[in-house]
């Protein structure tokens, strides 16, 4: 059996001499957490830890759309849609999307998510050209402003190929490239960046009864999958970020034991993504039922990520996540 290793990110500032960098971020390890599926986890040294699986581990993350990931950086979420779980119809309208892109960049996102198709629980797919229509125009204006690199949400090449012909930057896929196999050559044509998801199951069936045998490990094995499916079509490694998917195909616990283990996906040599913003698992833990209401949980997710050295924030609420992370990196960073 394979043996994983999750490094135990610190970010104090008194750092040991034989401590390594973390992703060549703004935490380091000393120790790491070695995980089998046939045998208890243990701790080990970090120089324990063979030497290609240390240098995934320690190695600068290039720069994705001019972002450096010596830093937290935040992807704010543009949701034109009527129907998404947190925000629908609020930014139906494009110049009310149009708007609300460029505040979110004014309060310091890195980069936009634009997505046109809701992939909330139960959300059944629509037609491209509804999803084009919603997400082409937003993006024209946007890039008419001269705004920060844009991303399409999206599992469809159709989709992608307009964002991408009216200036998107980069393409998000929920489905983890596996809904439409023409996505990832395209990207990989273009040179596109890309995020590639984990979800168990589509949007409308993901949330009855997913299973693991043990989800971080799950998780991990299928997003080290996609990246060599994405490597093979064309997409360099240094342009691929991972993301674990939180609340797509997942319990609470399931949520919750990824959080635990985010520090894992350090392993696979991509930057990380972490999107929890406003999720229902919030609302569930603290006690929270509507989703605009749940700011300070979601800020509280986010900077136990950034405790783990996660490079990219996905959220809607960009004010207030830039703020807790500038705190917080003035209290534990030198």
């Amino acid at each position: 059996m394979s043996s994983y290793y999750r490094p135990i990110a610190r970010y104090d500032h008194a750092r040991p001499e034989r401590a390594l960098p973390l992703a060549g971020g703004w935490c380091w390890f000393d120790t790491v957490e070695e995980l089998r599926r046939d045998a208890p986890s243990r701790l080990r040294p970090a120089s324990e830890v063979p030497e290609a699986a240390l240098a995934r581990l320690t190695a600068v993350r290039s720069p994705i759309c001019d972002i450096a990931f010596d830093a937290p950086a935040l992807m704010g979420i543009l949701n034109i849609t009527p129907d998404s779980f947190s925000d629908g119809g609020q930014h139906f309208d494009p110049t009310d999307a149009l708007a609300h892109a460029l505040a979110m960049e004014q309060a310091g996102a890195r980069v936009i998510d634009i997505g046109g198709e809701s992939t909330r629980p139960g959300a059944r797919e629509i037609a491209v050209t509804e999803e084009v229509a919603r997400t082409a125009p937003v993006i024209t204006a946007l890039r008419r402003e001269g705004a920060m690199p844009l991303s399409i949400d999206t599992r469809k090449t159709a989709v992608a190929q307009a964002a991408q012909a009216a200036g998107a930057d980069m393409v998000n896929d929920v489905s983890g490239f596996t809904f439409d196999p023409a996505l990832a050559p395209f990207c990989a044509e273009k040179g596109l960046p890309v995020c590639v998801m984990h979800a168990q199951g589509t949007p409308d069936v993901m949330q009855v009864d997913p299973r693991y045998d043990h989800v971080a490990l799950d998780v991990y094995d299928a997003l080290a999958e996609r990246v060599e499916a994405l490597t093979a079509a064309g997409v360099a490694r240094e342009r691929i970020i991972v993301d674990p998917g939180i609340g797509f195909g997942k319990t609470l616990e399931h949520n919750l034991i990824l959080l635990r283990h985010l520090s894992l996906f350090h392993g696979l040599g991509c930057p990380i993504l972490l999107g929890a913003s406003r999720k229902r698992f919030i609302g569930t833990l603290s006690g929270v039922e509507t989703a605009q209401d749940r700011v300070a949980g979601s800020v509280a997710v986010a900077l136990a990520g950034v405790a783990q050295g996660v490079q990219m924030l996905r959220v809607h609420d960009v004010a207030e996540h830039a703020q807790a992370i500038k705190l917080w990196r003035a209290a534990t960073q030198d």
